[in-house]
């Protein structure tokens, strides 16, 4: 029988996490009386007196800002991991386990501008922040076994404070999300002797329904499996392992595909984009990690317009993640308002 997946549930797998999504692509019709988030689009300034991370400004910690003039990284004021922290485990019962965790969070300006997001900046000022993000990943993992390079950007996904910024987590052991993609790419590597993602690349570039954006090393596709309405995950075209591996034709192609990238998103409702991403890359462990491929997930969480947010509850938190608009949709929708 010949169903169509744009019109009828039905279940994607993720062969990345080895976990299932519900897609309801018939839901997209129906009236929405939900909750209306505030649009809040007021120009800031370029420089805030009272931002914590505008140069020269005093933080939190009362230590004063240098005046910098493009990147600045520094020790989060309030870390969620120390590095002093002795490595203990803890057992008071088989079923109620602990062990204290090292490690060192770094917040990084992308930009001494106040009024700027990523998607507002030049290539080549991109391309000093893609440098930072490999010269973090070289340093921290030389010391820990996971270095998590993320941006959280906008009120509605909790970042406090609007200055253009990342920041840099680094800990001793692999977290979850990064456990599943390590053992699913390893598995699929031991079978196929071949990359998963790169496989996966392969088949997107064959269909070119989900492409969104490509140039000479890198691609950006709605996965064929995304939960988030307009979620994107961005891949190097060639065998990359980490961050670490770029180099300097690889920096630049990469700043030119996350203004193209960033920009379209910006376009979509007419808003500066709010979205968590974040780099996966090979994890800092001895045993072999042959089946990575480096590549960033972008998870935006606006559905309908600049005023309708998707909310994973319900269902989705006690059952499986669940999406309305197809991915194939999503990624037709964010071609329209590439730039250049």
């Amino acid at each position: 029988m010949e169903i169509d997946l744009h019109q009828r549930p039905h279940r994607r797998f993720n062969p990345l996490t080895g976990e299932w999504i519900l897609v309801s692509p018939q839901r997209a019709l129906r009236p929405w009386q939900g909750q209306v988030e505030r649009v809040t689009e007021a120009r800031r300034p370029t420089y805030d007196p009272q931002c914590y991370l505008c140069p020269r400004n005093l933080r939190a910690n009362g230590d004063r800002n240098p005046n910098y003039r493009h990147t600045f990284v520094f020790v989060n004021d309030f870390s969620a991991l120390l590095p002093d922290t002795p490595r203990v485990e803890i057992e008071e019962h088989p079923l109620l386990r602990a062990v204290t965790m090292p490690g060192e969070c770094r917040v990084l300006c992308f930009s001494p501008r106040h009024d700027l997001s990523l998607a507002e900046m030049e290539v080549e000022d991109i391309r000093r922040v893609v440098d930072v993000w490999v010269e973090q990943t070289n340093e921290l993992g030389k010391r820990y076994r996971w270095v998590q390079i993320f941006e959280n950007k906008g009120e509605i996904m909790g970042c406090s404070n609007p200055h253009p910024h990342g920041q840099v987590w680094a800990l001793d052991a692999i977290p979850n999300e990064v456990m599943k993609e390590h053992l699913q790419q390893t598995r699929y590597y031991q079978e196929q002797r071949r990359s998963l993602l790169l496989d996966y690349l392969a088949v997107e570039k064959q269909r070119a329904e989900r492409i969104v954006v490509e140039n000479e090393y890198w691609l950006v596709v709605t996965p064929y499996w995304a939960i988030w309405p307009f979620e994107t995950l961005l891949l190097p075209k060639i065998p990359m392992l980490r961050l670490t591996d770029l180099k300097k034709p690889h920096r630049w192609t990469l700043a030119e595909i996350l203004k193209r990238l960033l920009t379209a998103y910006d376009r979509l409702f007419q808003i500066s984009f709010p979205y968590s991403m974040g780099w996966h890359g090979a994890p800092f462990i001895e045993e072999s990690v042959l089946g990575w491929q480096l590549h960033a997930h972008f998870y935006p969480p606006l559905l309908r317009s600049a005023t309708v947010k998707k909310f994973m509850v319900g269902f989705e938190m006690l059952a499986e993640a669940q999406r309305d608009i197809t991915p194939e949709q999503a990624a037709e929708r964010l071609r329209e308002g590439l730039p250049f």
